[in-house]
């Protein structure tokens, strides 16, 4: 069982920065954010495995997505945000090293922490 703790989320104007971690209880070697807003389903934003990082289409080139293995601990740093990047951002690990797309191939998810972009 490995257990996450999302932390950094909160409110930034359009064009702002924000940088999200994750500290996990044990090592996994696939880690991804989601985000949520209510009436979506949950979608992928970012994830890192053994072959490397991807990301969504729409923050590629915003966002970057980083491990600390040494401290188990998963960053997302967010730049020049969007209002539609609003949303509850969740930290999510797998139990193998490969970052499926599918959120329901991750075994581990935290609380969430709430991002809000305003105009």
């Amino acid at each position: 069982q490995v257990q996450l703790v999302e932390s950094g989320g909160g409110s930034v104007q359009s064009g702002g920065s924000l940088r999200l971690s994750c500290v996990a209880s044990g090592g996994t070697s696939c880690m991804g954010w989601f985000r949520q807003v209510p009436g979506k389903e949950r979608e992928g934003v970012a994830s890192i495995d053994l072959f490397g990082p991807k990301y969504a289409d729409d923050v590629k080139g915003r966002f970057t997505i980083s491990k600390d293995n040494s401290k188990n601990t998963l960053y997302l740093q967010m730049t020049r945000l969007r209002p539609d990047d609003t949303g509850v951002y969740y930290c999510a690990a797998a139990r193998g090293g490969y970052c499926s797309d599918s959120p329901s191939e991750y075994a581990f998810w935290g609380p969430g922490t709430q991002v809000t972009v305003s105009s």
